[in-house]
């Protein structure tokens, strides 16, 4: 029997190294499974950090647009306070035209005209200094965004939808119309009916 119980105990310790390696084993696969976990969460640390690049570079964006439109609308305020103060003051600047062109046809109010004439120039000078600029269209093409048609004549000198005459200027402050010149269109040469 010992010769048995010999074999026995040679068997027994066999299936003792197997189970030995079989719980080796084990922990590995226990720590393949583990590491997918932390694997895991790496990528959604990554993804979340991505993504918070993501927002404070839009913020960055959002905040310089934002600085951007505040000083347009800075200079737009700016531009319409302009804008009204001009306004108010063409009425003055027709006045002045026609008082002109009145005095110039008496001789003896000759000296008045003149400080007269000066005084205009000064305000114009002063306006266009601020951005404004006086059209007067004579001989351009009509461009109903400038100007505006008052009448149509035929003209013989004057090219069809071209300016014959400009009745009331008009005014531009800084690329904005302010006012239309009134104008008279050419509808070309006169047609005879046959």
């Amino acid at each position: 029997m010992t010769k048995q119980n010999e074999d026995n105990s040679e068997e027994i310790e066999e299936p003792t190294v197997e189970a030995a390696e079989c719980t080796v084993e084990e922990p590995e696969a226990e720590a393949a499974e583990s590491a997918e976990p932390v694997l895991t969460e790496l990528e959604k640390a990554q993804a979340e950090a991505a993504d918070m690049k993501t927002r404070y570079l839009r913020s960055v964006a959002d905040m310089e647009n934002y600085r951007k439109r505040i000083a347009r609308e800075k200079q737009d305020i700016i531009r319409n306070a302009a804008a009204n103060v001009v306004e108010s003051l063409l009425p003055v600047l027709d006045n002045m035209k026609l008082g002109l062109q009145a005095a110039e046809n008496h001789p003896e109010a000759k000296d008045v005209t003149f400080g007269f004439k000066m005084v205009d120039d000064q305000l114009k000078k002063s306006l266009s200094e601020q951005g404004l600029e006086e059209l007067i269209p004579d001989g351009e093409t009509f461009d109903p965004n400038f100007h505006e048609c008052v009448a149509q004549q035929s003209s013989e000198e004057v090219a069809e939808d071209h300016v014959i005459q400009t009745v009331r200027a008009g005014y531009r402050l800084n690329d904005r119309l302010i006012r239309a010149a009134n104008v008279i269109v050419s509808s070309g040469p006169t047609k005879e009916e046959s």
